[in-house]
């Protein structure tokens, strides 16, 4: 799966351009619950601005500045004057894993999605990464969770098909996750007897993962 077919394209967000008055921008991140806004200049991503930022930017209300002053500031400060130009990007044909692994890295709530001279296309965020793990585990398409052990060796899914083969099932989803240097495999699987499948399983070698696994863990804590 690759970022340019998971981002917001360009219609589904808001961007300004560096003439944008800061004061608009503001009423622009309010009035969309916005906590960044991305700059775009002829169609290329020039940088971004904060909430923060903005905050700073404009007069406090206890300043001393008359009606008039202060209207006068605000005609004249755009966002040129305060936006930030290390905004992080990623590219469209990135794999979706990547820019899961940068935004962890980074601490990121997003990525702004850029093309051939840094023309803006589109942005990914993490609600958008919680929507691509649900969708790569299968649950929306419902079946039922089978999780085992396994050693790093090859051959494990092809036996396992096998198995799911046999009782006229199929495998939605397979994933892999870690704990304490243990692997296991987790598979949703369509299937009129789940429960034979993972007996067959467990009675091929496999060790079963189920929430009972790590009972005495949670206790311990």
């Amino acid at each position: 799966m690759y970022v340019g077919l998971k981002m917001l394209t360009r219609d589904q967000f808001v961007t300004i351009t560096p003439k944008t008055l800061v004061h608009d921008a503001e009423k622009l991140m309010l009035a969309n619950r916005l906590w960044m806004l991305l700059v775009v200049d002829d169609g290329k991503l020039v940088g971004h601005v904060r909430k923060e930022d903005v905050k700073e930017a404009l007069p406090s209300r206890a300043t001393s500045l008359s009606r008039h002053e202060l209207n006068y500031l605000l005609a004249k400060l755009d966002v040129a004057q305060i936006m930030r130009t290390d905004t992080p990007t990623i590219e469209p044909e990135a794999e979706i894993e990547v820019a899961a692994q940068k935004m962890f890295d980074e601490d990121l709530p997003g990525l702004a999605v850029v093309g051939c001279k840094n023309r803006l296309l589109g942005y990914i965020n993490r609600n958008l990464m919680l929507g691509v793990l649900v969708e790569e585990m299968g649950l929306e398409q419902g079946g039922a969770r089978i999780a085992f052990e396994v050693e790093d060796r090859s051959g494990v899914i092809y036996e396992v098909a096998g198995i799911i083969k046999g009782y006229g099932g199929s495998i939605i989803s397979t994933s892999t996750f870690y704990h304490n240097g243990r692997r296991m495999v987790v598979l949703r699987v369509h299937a009129e007897d789940p429960a034979a499948i993972a007996k067959d399983i467990e009675a091929a070698g496999y060790i079963m993962v189920g929430p009972h696994t790590f009972e005495s863990d949670w206790c311990n804590l």
